[in-house]
C-alpha cells in the first residue's frame, strides 16, 4: 500500500497528459500499480497505522505499576532503567525516558500575577554569588522596580562597608534615591528578625544611618520567598547566562581568570550597552527610556554623609515583612 501523497502525485502526472508507462518511470512504481490508481476515483483512506513494537513494550506494565505505586513522589529514569535491565531489557535509556514523559504528571502552574511599582518608589537589591572559596566574587545588583534600570558591582566580600559603599555607588549611578530598598535577608543587613515584635526588626546600625541620611525606608523579604524579589532574581539569572558566562570563557580561553576590577569595567559596558538598552520582555519598552522618566521621582542624592552609629541609643524601626513587591502593600500598611 502506497502513501497517500504518491496515489495524488499519479492522478496529477496523469492530469498532466503523461502516459501510464511515463508515470511509471517517474514513480519507480508497476504499470499495473499505476492503472490500479488511476481506475478508482476516490482517494484511498487509510486507518491508523499499528504502533511499532519497541523493545520496551514487555515492560510498560511494570513500569506503570511503579509509577502508579510510588505517588506523589516520582521515580527518576536512573533507577527504573537498572530494575528493568535487571529482568533482560536490552534498550536504552532515551526510549524509556520518552515512555516516562507520558506518565509524569504536568504540574498545575498558577497564573502569575505581576504587580507593578510606581516611579520612584522600589529599588531591590540582591548579591548573586559567582565565585565561592578563597578567590570569591559575589555581584551586588540593584533594579529599579518601575523602570527595571539596573546597576551591578562585583566585590570580594559581603561586609555591611561593602553594602553601604555598593549603595551608594547605586545613587549615584540612578541619580537618585529610591523610597524604599528591599532587601534580601543579608546577614550583614539584619541583626535579628522580629526583634522588637512582629515586623520589627533590628537592622545593622549603619544601614539605619545611611538610611535616616539618605531619606529611603529599608524593606525585608519574607524568608523563602524569592518572588518577593523577582525583578531583581529574574535579573540575576540574565545577568549570569548574557554576561558572566560569555565573559569567563573568554578569559578562560587565555588562561585567565576575572578578578573583580576587570569585570566591572566589563559590566559598566555590558549595562550601558546591553543590559538597560535592551527592550525589557516584560515591558516592552527599554529600561534606560523609563528610567529618564522615574528619575524625576527618585530623591535626590547629596553624597554621603555620616555613617557612624549614634553612640547610647538604639532605635527600633518597623519594617514590614513583605510577600509581593511594596506597590501591592500600599493600601495596607500602617505607617508608624
Amino acid at each position: 500500500m502506497h502513501s497517500l501523497e504518491m496515489v495524488v502525485e499519479i492522478r496529477v502526472l496523469a492530469r498532466q497528459g503523461k502516459s501510464i508507462k511515463e508515470i511509471a518511470r517517474e514513480t519507480g512504481l508497476s504499470r499495473n500499480t499505476i492503472r490500479k490508481y488511476l481506475r478508482s476515483e476516490a482517494l484511498p483512506v487509510y486507518g491508523p497505522r499499528a504502533p511499532r513494537r519497541t523493545k520496551l513494550d514487555p515492560y510498560k506494565r511494570y513500569l506503570r505499576e511503579r509509577v502508579e505505586a510510588a505517588k506523589p513522589d516520582w521515580i527518576p529514569a536512573t533507577v527504573l532503567i537498572r530494575e528493568i535491565q535487571a529482568q533482560g531489557y536490552p534498550g536504552g535509556i532515551s526510549q524509556l525516558k520518552a515512555f516516562l514523559r507520558e506518565l509524569k504528571p504536568q504540574p498545575v502552574t498558577e497564573p502569575l500575577v505581576r504587580f507593578e511599582t510606581e516611579p520612584g518608589k522600589q529599588m531591590q537589591v540582591d548579591f548573586v554569588v559567582i565565585r565561592r572559596g578563597r578567590d570569591r566574587l559575589s555581584g551586588f545588583v540593584a533594579t529599579l522596580g518601575y523602570s527595571r534600570q539596573t546597576f551591578v558591582y562585583f566585590v570580594t566580600d559581603e561586609r555591611i562597608e561593602t553594602v553601604l559603599a555598593c549603595l551608594r555607588r547605586t545613587f549615584e549611578a540612578f541619580d537618585g534615591v529610591p523610597k524604599h530598598v528591599l532587601f534580601d535577608n543579608m546577614k550583614t543587613v539584619v541583626l535579628e528578625r522580629d526583634a522588637y515584635g512582629d515586623g520589627q526588626h533590628r537592622f545593622h546600625p549603619q544601614l539605619l544611618q545611611l538610611a535616616k541620611d539618605c531619606g529611603f525606608s529599608i524593606r525585608l523579604c519574607r524568608p523563602y520567598r524569592a518572588k518577593t524579589k523577582g525583578k531583581v532574581e529574574r535579573f540575576n539569572r540574565y545577568l549570569r547566562s548574557s554576561f558572566w558566562v560569555p565573559l569567563k570563557a573568554r578569559f578562560a580561553a587565555s588562561g585567565l581568570t576575572v578578578d573583580a576590577e576587570t569585570a566591572n569595567v566589563e559590566v559598566a559596558r555590558w549595562l550601558a550597552d546591553v543590559a538597560n538598552t535592551r527592550v525589557h520582555g516584560e515591558l516592552k519598552e527599554r529600561p534606560a527610556d523609563r528610567w529618564q522618566a522615574e528619575r524625576p521621582y527618585l530623591l535626590p542624592y547629596h553624597g554621603v554623609v555620616n555613617l557612624a552609629p549614634r553612640p547610647g541609643r538604639r532605635v527600633p524601626v518597623p519594617i514590614e515583612s513583605l510577600q509581593h513587591p511594596l506597590s501591592t502593600y500600599d493600601a495596607l500598611v500602617v505607617e508608624r
